[in-house]
């Protein structure tokens, strides 16, 4: 990463304390902490965000009157899809397969087009979860067995924050955010819960995927292979580590699905479905309002049997089998009598695994992909839906981002108070822009980090890109994305009118990282406590060493696992 020489900071100064006098010197006010960026907005447009706010306000006090209790909120994200995926038939008809329910709920609401999230799984869900860059929480690298780390018990995430106003909570599917025991989703404020610690990829390690070639021969399932004479570590494999946990808020985990069991995988997923409308069905009956974090799986690094779609991609087959289950849940809503009482908001977590990933993982619109800071990483297919208060057949061009979904939710819920005041919240309110569409959002703007490098950074339709620059272009990465869609034609001089500005907005954010320093990934040894441990797991939750026999700090080693792992900084620069 280039970094601001301290000459140029020292010339955007003028411009980044342009905003002193409006940023909030310390959280004894109480206010919520935004990024630097959203107080020069915010000096501009306070006063119409006030008189929207006071509408809005009385929008939701009806709403509430009417049913007795603040909207449901449900949120469903899955992995790994390109902008025009879903939600736009004439571009399925192009790739062979299609999803009428996904389709129905986005044209019966809000398609929006510009919704940014990080570029990789841990990273997209940290930042959903918290509504803070994944930076901010140390949760900058794809978790795999073992991680040996995971979210910090002090990291605030939305179920806590919906749960200090009477929210019930429930997350299912994909969480991808640690495997120690304070990551635990029941110990991260969900009342129910059922995870996977990882992604898909550990559920192959058995015999199956070994076999036929998933995974490098005696990697995973040495006891299927003849004995290895010239092997002297026996125990440097991965083996132990849990694919499925389960757990309420307050009790014991239990192991639920174990690595190599393909069959218990694709039952689980559909046990998930089962479990949101059961969940939906009891706090319904109980008059609570409540809160599901839906992240399903869609598949696993093995193929289907058999084919649902033309295309017959991994993702495809897994859109298409997911898709009807959308329209079950938008029928289920509507037969509970709560569907103008329910916001539902359908997601990517990032762009598609063009890097190395399965088989119908395509760009489709923009350049780039997984792991990237291009827009084809970070820019997913987004929809919402809430009868009643959002507007039918709208498509909007407005950005927003998904940390946005945290501060938003809470502002539904009546349940701001509860944000931390302590730390930077990314996160901006965007309830106007579901109420009042198009051209209402309150960003303009999006920081991009892949990893813990400040890659790029977006304001309104152009792009600069701090990382990765052609020769001769003299730092000078510019985009316009309005005419450079897929990010091959970066400008020079025609780009030199915004040169100042965007150094005037890394300043500022990056003045603001040092007032508010990032937190980092806590440590531990993985899948303690589990109720039900497998011998091996019990063993995979202890030191392999003792450390009176070996001259190193076996703690500290496993400390620095995590930097071993880092994205590429130019991947998909061609």
């Amino acid at each position: 990463m280039k970094p601001i020489h301290k000459r140029n900071i020292r010339r955007a100064l003028p411009l980044a304390l342009s905003v002193s006098a409006m940023l909030p010197l310390s959280s004894s006010a109480k206010e919520i902490i935004h990024d630097a960026e959203y107080y020069v907005l915010k000096a501009q447009h306070g006063d119409q965000w006030a008189k929207q706010d006071k509408e809005i306000n009385e929008k939701l006090a009806a709403l509430r009157s009417k049913f007795g209790t603040p909207p449901n909120i449900i949120h469903i994200m899955w992995d790994d899809t390109p902008v025009g995926e879903v939600g736009i038939p004439a571009l399925q008809q192009l790739r062979g397969f299609t999803t009428p329910n996904i389709n129905k709920l986005a044209a019966e609401g809000i398609n929006f087009t510009r919704m940014y999230t990080e570029p990789s799984c841990t990273q997209s869900r940290a930042a959903v979860v918290t509504g803070r860059h994944s930076v901010r929480s140390g949760m900058t690298q794809v978790g795999f067995p073992f991680e040996y780390g995971g979210l910090r018990k002090d990291e605030v995430t939305m179920a806590e924050v919906l749960g200090n106003v009477g929210y019930a909570t429930a997350f299912y599917g994909k969480w991808h955010l640690g495997d120690i025991e304070e990551s635990y989703v029941n110990k991260q404020g969900f009342d129910d819960a059922v995870w996977e610690p990882y992604n898909q990829f550990p559920i192959i390690y058995g015999p199956q995927a070994e076999i036929a070639g998933g995974v490098l021969p005696t990697t995973a399932v040495p006891d299927i292979y003849p004995d290895d004479p010239f092997e002297m570590d026996k125990d440097w494999r991965t083996m132990g580590h849990c694919a499925v946990l389960q757990g309420k808020k307050g009790g014991p985990v239990r192991e639920l699905v174990q690595p190599g069991d393909l069959p218990g995988w694709y039952k689980n997923m559909e046990d998930n479905k089962t479990r949101t409308l059961s969940f939906i069905d009891k706090n319904v009956a109980a008059k609570k309002p409540f809160y599901i974090a839906y992240w399903p799986e869609l598949i696993a690094f093995l193929p289907f049997k058999e084919r649902k779609t033309l295309s017959g991609g991994f993702l495809q087959e897994g859109l298409a089998r997911f898709d009807p289950f959308v329209g079950d849940l938008m029928e289920h809503l509507k037969a509970k009598g709560i569907a103008e009482n329910t916001l539902v908001i359908l997601m990517a977590d990032n762009g598609p695994m063009t890097h190395n990933g399965p088989p119908g993982m395509v760009e489709t619109l923009y350049r780039g992909g997984k792991g990237d800071y291009l827009e084809g990483g970070i820019r997913v297919p987004a929809m919402a839906w809430w009868p009643g208060m959002i507007e039918a057949g709208q498509t909007v061009g407005d950005i927003i981002h998904e940390t946005d979904l945290f501060t938003t939710f809470a502002r539904l819920a009546g349940a701001e108070k509860h944000i931390p005041t302590d730390r930077v919240i990314d996160g901006v309110d965007q309830t106007s822009l579901l109420i009042n569409g198009n051209s209402n959002s309150r960003r303009d703007y999006v920081h991009i980090y892949t990893g813990e490098i400040y890659a790029a950074t977006v304001k309104g339709r152009f792009k600069r890109h701090w990382v990765g620059d052609l020769p001769g272009l003299s730092g000078a990465s510019f985009y316009d994305l309005y005419n450079d869609t897929r990010e091959v034609q970066p400008k020079m001089l025609p780009g030199f009118t915004m040169k100042g500005m965007f150094n005037a907005m890394r300043a500022r954010h990056e003045i603001w990282n040092e007032k508010y320093p990032h937190s980092l990934e806590a440590r531990g040894h993985p899948f303690t406590n589990i109720e039900n441990a497998r011998p091996e797991t019990v063993k995979a939750s202890k030191a392999r060493f003792n450390q009176n026999e070996v001259p190193f700090d076996v703690e500290e080693v496993m400390k620095r696992t995590r930097e071993l792992e880092n994205f590429e900084a130019n991947w998909g620069i061609k």
